[in-house]
């Protein structure tokens, strides 16, 4: 049997202004959270990323194409219900940020992480006060508490939207710093998302590329640049 695909049966979508935020209308309709809650969002520029996503949609529906969409969805159902234990484990990845992990050897590679993620790490600690200090290998050594409760604390101000986006700021770079330079515009998010691959790029340069790994990498960059984007159409001033 073939799966069940939702099929297009509005003409318009449209956005409309409530007291607590943007619903996303189609024909007139309030659109709802996959768990059915309303879908509304907290400004008129993700509602109308939203909105334009509906009315992109054809014959069928299909949630690929809706990025803002899921994102939303995803705040709504899954981050408002436990936001403090999302933020939580958000904020654990600085006690084994990318960062902090450098290599032994050689020399040259050694050299591009100091060179690439060095000013990442003396950003954090100029704007937060959060010294986090490198090691060479993979074995895990924690972090100081006091520098992992003030890269926590600009988390435990974001709204359930911001942290949406925040989790795979994260994840997708495995780092903490990295994700809060990304909300923070210290650099350009692709060149934020370049630090993140700094070992793999690396790699590629002496051994040649892997197809099948940069196919990988381009989706989840892409998955990255996105939540800059709605990260950005989260924000209310």
């Amino acid at each position: 049997m073939s799966e069940w695909k939702q099929k297009r049966f509005w003409k318009d979508a449209s956005v409309e202004q409530l007291a607590s935020g943007f619903s996303i209308l189609l024909d007139g309709r309030a659109v709802k959270t996959p768990a059915k809650a309303a879908l509304v969002v907290p400004t008129a520029l993700m509602a109308e990323a939203l909105a334009g996503e509906w009315q992109a949609q054809e014959d069928v529906v299909n949630p690929l194409t809706m990025p803002f969409t899921r994102s939303a969805n995803a705040a709504i159902d899954k981050v408002i219900p436990q936001q403090i234990e999302v933020t939580e484990m958000i904020a654990a990845y600085g006690d084994s940020d990318l960062l902090c992990y450098r290599a032994g050897q050689p020399d040259s590679l050694i050299a591009r992480q100091k060179e690439i993620w060095d000013p990442y790490l003396d950003w954090a600690a100029e704007i937060y006060d959060a010294r986090l200090f490198e090691r060479a290998g993979l074995m895990h050594e924690p972090q100081p508490k006091a520098a992992l409760e003030r890269l926590k604390a600009p988390l435990d101000q974001m709204s359930a939207f911001e942290m949406a986006a925040m989790h795979d700021l994260v994840s997708l770079t495995g780092s903490l710093v990295l994700g809060l330079a990304a909300a923070r515009d210290f650099q350009n998010p692709k060149d934020i998302w370049s630090a993140s691959r700094l070992d793999e790029i690396w790699q590629a340069e002496q051994w040649g590329q892997d197809e099948e790994a940069e196919q990988t990498a381009s989706y989840r960059e892409a998955a990255f640049l996105h939540a800059k984007a709605f990260f950005d159409s989260a924000q209310l001033n």
